[in-house]
């Protein structure tokens, strides 16, 4: 056997709790584990040794991106299994350094969340449902499509805010405006919705010109540092999907800035992707998907709610929801595939649907998690005493 294979059997054997065949060039093969392999790999061009003893997920991620390795059997299940041995990968953060601490600069963080929000319009469109909602949905059934999960996940959010007909709502990381529009249709709300993505922003206001709710709701390209600044208070404030953009150092200052809007005994409702513990995030994630991405815990968002008089009245995992949603956007990415790989490559590719099938891994073995916090500012004795509230149907 070659140095170079003996070096990956020996790197990979680490990884033994699933039985795995690997397949080399040269037709060489190995059963990594005990037992019948579960799935295969196939090597077809030499991965650097320097970049897998830096980092697992970066120098595979890559090598998958680029052909050098093929996967047997679905790239889901595979992943599935392999990921749920993700405490053995390995990571040298001195090495990375500079992709996975990057700046948490207003100007750096815009540029991060523009490189993945602004690929564009047309390229989301493809894969997403006729809402154009980008996070979790909430599936009440097995076979409920995913529009209706998002419409689900929507109505479920507006109804834990406890909204009622003419209150002031403010979106921060409002996407392309799904959740602003319902809550406008149905409790005539008065809305806002901050983004950072110019693409989203374009589509939003077109699409409040669409809905013929121009007084009602109003979106600006707006950082949510300058809240503080903007002299408006609301009544509800809501935020899905933003907070793992805002960073480790910059938690309290979201806080701070939420707070300077919110009005007493507001109602906050925050939707992010969380973690049982703190740690800076996946490299290959970093490097291509999410830049400057950081994943909080649960438990740190709770500290520091009591630092700002803000009580936490409901916290809910929609974790497995993640799971389905996930998947249902790689079906449909992968109907739609040829239109992707004709609009940027065949690489560009098989990068996106290896960040869905292993987002879907992770969340599945709960590495990752999806947490709903209700927080209030303030006491406030006002809200149900049930959460009957939040499931009937209007």
């Amino acid at each position: 056997m070659s140095l170079i294979n003996s070096f990956y059997i020996k790197y990979l054997e680490k990884f033994d709790d699933i039985p795995f065949r690997i397949k080399f060039q040269n037709n060489e093969e190995h059963i990594i584990g005990k037992g019948a392999p579960q799935f295969e790999i196939v090597v077809k061009n030499e991965i650097s040794k320097t970049e897998l003893l830096k980092s697992t997920s970066l120098a595979l991620g890559e090598a998958y991106m680029k052909g050098d390795i093929e996967i047997t059997g679905d790239l889901f299940t595979v992943l599935n299994l392999f990921l749920s041995q993700m405490d053995k990968f390995t990571a040298d953060t001195k090495s990375l350094k500079n992709l996975i601490f990057s700046s948490s600069s207003a100007k750096n963080q815009r540029n991060e969340v523009q490189s993945h929000y602004d690929i564009g319009n047309e390229f989301y469109s493809l894969w997403l449902d006729n809402s154009m909602t980008y996070s979790c949905g909430y599936f009440r059934s097995n076979d409920e499509s995913l529009y209706n999960a998002q419409m689900n996940k929507i109505h479920h959010i507006l109804k834990k805010l406890n909204l009622k007909d003419g209150m002031s709502l403010l979106d921060v990381g409002c996407g392309w405006g799904s959740l602003l529009i319902e809550a406008a249709k149905e409790y005539k709300v008065h809305g806002l919705g901050i983004t950072l993505s110019e693409e989203q922003f374009k589509r939003f206001k077109e699409r409040i010109k669409e809905e013929k709710l121009e007084n009602l709701l109003e979106v600006k390209l707006m950082d949510y540092r300058d809240l503080s600044k903007c002299e408006k208070l609301f009544d509800r404030v809501v935020s899905v999907g933003m907070l793992e953009h805002v960073g480790r150092d910059n938690y309290d200052l979201f806080m701070k800035n939420i707070d300077s809007v919110l009005r007493p005994k507001g109602v906050f409702l925050l939707h992010y992707i969380s973690a049982l513990k703190e740690y800076p995030g996946d490299p290959w994630i970093k490097k291509y998907i999410f830049k400057g991405g950081v994943i909080p815990s649960l438990r740190e968002i709770i500290n520091i709610c009591g630092d700002h008089n803000f009580y936490v009245i409901d916290v809910e995992s929609l974790r497995r929801h993640y799971v389905k949603t996930l998947l249902c956007w790689r079906e449909n990415f992968n109907n739609k595939r040829s239109e992707v790989t004709k609009m940027f490559n065949e690489e560009f590719a098989r990068m996106w649907e290896l960040y869905l099938c292993a987002c879907a891994s992770t969340f599945n073995n709960g590495i990752i998690d999806l947490h709903q916090m209700l927080i209030t500012k303030g006491l406030n004795n006002e809200i149900p005493v049930t959460r009957d509230y939040m499931y009937v149907d209007k």
